[in-house]
């Protein structure tokens, strides 16, 4: 009896152990999510604390969703609209180089109209946004595929680097 009782207390305790493992797993997981969309505000909290300003700012989306722009653009325009008031001279950009990339071809203006606005607003003021041209070839889509006010890089972490030689800070939205 004390053998049974033993090997049952061990056969408790290791699943007890892999259920806890199988929590804490679960726990990263989460904060792993969670963390996500607070990193992206905290880079702007700390921007916005400097007393000097960043030479520029480019926002990195890279998403496996083609609507998740509609719900990052208004946060990359408010975090620059917070940005200029503090820093007027600081210069920005926007590189998406995931599945969004393929809402802002030409073919979708109606379907995506209200990420179109949104591009066209950031373009206007002065706030260049690109896609990347290989991540879209590898899906058949084109350079010319995407609206004149879209302008389509090479790669996308080229054109990051590219802005990240010149001094901007990189901030990653999601």
């Amino acid at each position: 009896m004390a053998a049974s009782s033993t090997f049952e207390s061990t056969r408790r305790a290791s699943a007890c152990s892999a259920g806890r493992g199988w929590l804490a797993l679960a726990c990263l997981l989460a904060a792993t999510l969670l963390a996500g969309p607070v990193r992206a505000a905290a880079e702007i909290d700390e921007l916005l604390a400097r007393t000097e300003p960043p030479s520029g700012v480019v926002f990195e989306i890279v998403e496996g969703d083609e609507d998740a722009l509609e719900a990052l653009l208004p946060k990359v325009q408010s975090a620059i609209l917070e940005l200029r008031s503090r820093f007027p001279d600081t210069e920005f950009a926007v590189v998406s180089h995931g599945r969004e990339e393929f809402a802002l071809q030409s073919q979708y203006r109606s379907e995506y109209a209200g990420i179109h606005a949104q591009v066209q607003s950031l373009v206007a003021d002065e706030v260049p946004v690109h896609v990347c041209e290989t991540h879209a070839g590898w899906y058949g889509v084109t350079a010319e595929d995407f609206p004149d006010y879209v302008d389509v890089a090479p790669t996308g972490p080229g054109q990051i680097s590219l802005y990240r030689e010149l001094g901007y800070e990189l901030v990653i939205v999601d």
